[in-house]
Order: C-alpha cells, then sequence, then structure tokens
C-alpha cells in the first residue's frame, strides 16, 4: 500500500472526521469553554488574592501566599487534578453526586490561581510607588489606595499576560478526562480520543487539534494585538508619569470620602 495514502487515510480521514463534527460542536466545544472560562474566572479572583496576600507587609500573609504558588506551579497539572479529582470525590459525592465536573473545575481553577497570582502581583508591583504614596497623600486609606488606583493599573499592564494564561487554560482543559466524564461532560479532547479508539483511525482526534486551534490561535493574535495598543497607546511626546497622574486623580475624584 502507498505510505502516503495510507498517512492521509489515517490523519485525513473525511468521512471520520464528518461522523465527530456534530458531537464535538455541540458536546466538545461547549464543555472545553465551560471548563475554561469558569477556571479562568475562579482562578482570577483566587490569584487576585494571592497577589494582595503576597505583597502584603504581613507574613501570616505572605508566607502561606508564597508557599501556595510555589506547591501548584511546581507539580503537574495532571497531578493536581488527579489528587484533587480523585482525593475529593468521596466529599463531592456528599455534595453533588457522581459528577467529577465541579472538581475538575476547581483543580484548573487552583492552578490557574497560582499562575495569574504570579501575574497579578508583578502588575501591581509594577506600578510606580508614587502613586501609592501620592494617593495616601491625599487622604485614602491603603486599602482604597490599591482598590481604585494601583490594583486597576497593574491589571491593565498584565491584560495579554492574563489572555495567555486562558489560552493555556483552554490547552489544559483536555486533562480532565483522567476523571472519568460523564458522555454529555466529555470536552473536545475525550471525543476525539474516544472515536480514535473506536475507529483506529486518528483523524477525528486531529479534528479535536483543529478545534483547539481555532479556539486559541485568535486569542494569541489577540494577545499581540492589546500588548501593541498597550504600548503604543501613549501619546507621542507626553511625559512617562502623565497617564498614570491621569489614573491617579480620576480614582481619587471617584473614590468615596
Amino acid at each position: 500500500m502507498d505510505p502516503l495514502r495510507t498517512l492521509w487515510e489515517t490523519f485525513f480521514d473525511v468521512d471520520s472526521m464528518r461522523e465527530a463534527l456534530p458531537e464535538m460542536l455541540t458536546v466538545g466545544l461547549p464543555n472545553t469553554l465551560i471548563l475554561a472560562v469558569s477556571a479562568a474566572l475562579l482562578g482570577s479572583v483566587l490569584g487576585m488574592a494571592l497577589a494582595v496576600a503576597g505583597i502584603s507587609r504581613t507574613r501570616w500573609l505572605r508566607w502561606p501566599a508564597r508557599v501556595y504558588t510555589d506547591i501548584f506551579r511546581g507539580l503537574p497539572a495532571a497531578a493536581t487534578i488527579l489528587l484533587i479529582g480523585v482525593g475529593l470525590a468521596p466529599l463531592g459525592m456528599r455534595v453533588w453526586g457522581p459528577n467529577p465536573y465541579p472538581l475538575g473545575i476547581l483543580a484548573l481553577s487552583l492552578i490557574a490561581a497560582a499562575y495569574i497570582g504570579e501575574i497579578f502581583r508583578s502588575g501591581i508591583q509594577s506600578v510606580e510607588a508614587a502613586q501609592l504614596e501620592g494617593a495616601r497623600a491625599l487622604g485614602l486609606s491603603w486599602g482604597t489606595a490599591m482598590r481604585v488606583v494601583i490594583i486597576p493599573q497593574g491589571v491593565r499592564r498584565v491584560l495579554p499576560a492574563w489572555v495567555n494564561q486562558l489560552i493555556a487554560l483552554i490547552k489544559d482543559s483536555s486533562l480532565v478526562y483522567f476523571l472519568g466524564l460523564l458522555a454529555s461532560q466529555r470536552e473536545l479532547f475525550r471525543i476525539g480520543q474516544d472515536y480514535a479508539a473506536n475507529t483506529g483511525n486518528q483523524s477525528a482526534l486531529l479534528l479535536a487539534g483543529l478545534f483547539y486551534l481555532a479556539l486559541t490561535v485568535p486569542l494569541t493574535h489577540a494577545v499581540n494585538a492589546i500588548d501593541r495598543r498597550l504600548r503604543q497607546g501613549r501619546p507621542a511626546g507626553a511625559p512617562d508619569g502623565d497617564d498614570d497622574d491621569l489614573a491617579l486623580a480620576g480614582a481619587v475624584e471617584g473614590s468615596p470620602r
């Protein structure tokens, strides 16, 4: 048999792709987006808490945040998902029944929080110290100054890195298949893998890969566009501190007295 024909039939069989396509569109794609977006939202909230704790002057907040970040960034994502998904399964059974989906979202969120926390922390610490000092001099408490002046500027500066983490979550969502999802809960990778295992043909798995590319490549270009906009958004000839001074003034005017 012609090797090229064999290779084509193994990876580019149109009939196999056509057979898997409806289930990928109606089941796999929505579940992948639910896993990624839910983990991104919950991970962002936890990550912001870690970032604030990580820059706190209180060591009882700073040290636990550092230990958490080191652990969840150091463990492989697959190991974390298995530890949480299997280890907390008895608790999950009592709370929501035999459904591993929430534990999968929890595991992805805890992993994302460690990375997003470091992203937010670096953004917050990149804001000039004079911004905080100026806000305090205008009568804002430390917490209010952080909330309305420092954190918004820090988050804006690391927005491309945050979107990059969303891209990573879309890809990491494929690891949730370790938890044995129900047929209606399968994400793109699991559907492609099941079709490949049943037919011995890799075309459905390749189709799943194309779906991932369709999700991640536009986001990658969006990151580049956001980064260019942030870099080029400052008017030519404007002093470096103008944008930050305007942000500080606007935040103080809009903050509660």
